[in-house]
């Protein structure tokens, strides 16, 4: 089969490897229809992540079961199935608490499972998914045209989500987004859908502001750094914001982050760290706590999937730039360049 693979900092190639096998009784092999370049696989791309050796790549897919091991009971041959970005078992003490991102025996698209042995990167062909009854969600009776959106449940809208959960988001709420990439645009949808009563986001991109504004977003703010902090502060009559989305991760965003937060509010973080420190003197005095990490997509799949099919919501508008796999190189360069918000593949 074809699959993407990673070589090196801007070096990614679409390449002849092995067509997966199942592996135990738990695994299924799905044919994937639709994949997609993720944020922080731009991290990879652009060096700011070490790599060690050529990776499979890739962590957001939809597709077909085609085969399932003997003890897999939850989905079967021929079901349209989402996969989380990461693996589990959804038995185990973390994943009984909802954080199956973190699951005692599951992993992460195109590293290893719990046995050592590889796994498949998420922008190919094929994929063999271990611990298929914990996975894999059945997406069920859909009308194609919503898969687009049922592809960003694998991970950017169930991470806005996370966000959005994370911050505690309510009726009412005036909420700030910190990024306007596809996680910061569907924490709009996510604070829209909560019930926020004002959404600001941050962001100096024109098309990223449209649909920002498309999703729920009431305010923009252009400006970044300590000019961009007053100007919500302005907003909010020196208040500052309820609950902030932090969907970037760097050292300025967080700071943004912590600066407009109204005290007692809470900050939501999901963006993958690189540079931060927390402010712990400043959360201290002013009682503004921070929650989020790692999105357990797998806890949120079944309420999203319903407020997707039914048309409550409609993430998939992110995806700004449709190629085929054959074409995973420019897929990346156009998220790297800003020419696309987010690169959706079409696999088969």
């Amino acid at each position: 089969m074809k699959a993407t693979v990673l070589h090196a900092p801007g070096d990614v190639r679409l390449e002849e490897v092995p067509d997966p096998q199942l592996a135990t009784a738990q695994d299924a092999i799905v044919r994937v229809t639709k994949a997609c370049v993720c944020g922080s696989d731009l991290w990879y791309y652009r060096g700011d992540s070490p790599i060690k050796k050529p990776m499979p790549f890739g962590h957001e897919f939809i597709g077909v079961v085609e085969e399932v091991g003997d003890e897999v009971r939850t989905v079967r041959p021929g079901d349209f199935v989402i996969a989380p970005f990461t693996f589990s078992d959804n038995t185990c003490p973390a994943c009984r608490s909802g954080f199956q991102s973190v699951c005692d025996h599951g992993g992460v698209w195109g590293r290893k499972d719990a046995d050592g042995r590889a796994v498949d990167g998420g922008q190919g062909e094929y994929v063999r998914v271990p611990l298929a009854d914990g996975t894999l969600v059945v997406a069920g009776e859909h009308d194609a045209a919503l898969e687009p959106s049922l592809l960003t449940l694998s991970d950017v809208m169930g991470t806005g989500w996370h966000a959005a959960t994370s911050a505690k988001v309510s009726e009412g709420d005036t909420v700030a987004v910190v990024g306007d990439g596809a996680v910061g645009l569907c924490g709009v949808i996510s604070a829209a859908a909560k019930g926020a009563g004002r959404i600001i986001v941050m962001s100096r991109n024109a098309e990223r502001t449209k649909l920002a504004k498309e999703f729920g977003a009431t305010d923009i703010v252009a400006a970044r750094g300590e000019e961009g902090e007053s100007a919500v502060r302005e907003l909010t009559d020196g208040v500052g914001v309820d609950a902030v989305l932090e969907c970037v991760g760097t050292g300025q965003s967080m700071n943004t982050a912590f600066a407009i937060a109204r005290p007692g509010a809470t900050v939501g973080y999901v963006g993958v760290p690189h540079g931060v420190e927390l402010p712990i003197g400043q959360m201290f005095s002013t009682n503004v706590g921070i929650a989020g990490g790692v999105a357990p997509v797998r806890r949120y799949l079944p309420d999203l999937i319903a407020l997707v099919t039914s048309g409550q919501i409609n993430p998939g508008k992110v995806f700004d730039l449709t190629l085929p796999l054959t074409q995973v190189a420019e897929a990346y360069a156009a998220m790297d360049e800003r020419r696309a918000i987010k690169s959706l593949l079409e696999v088969g």
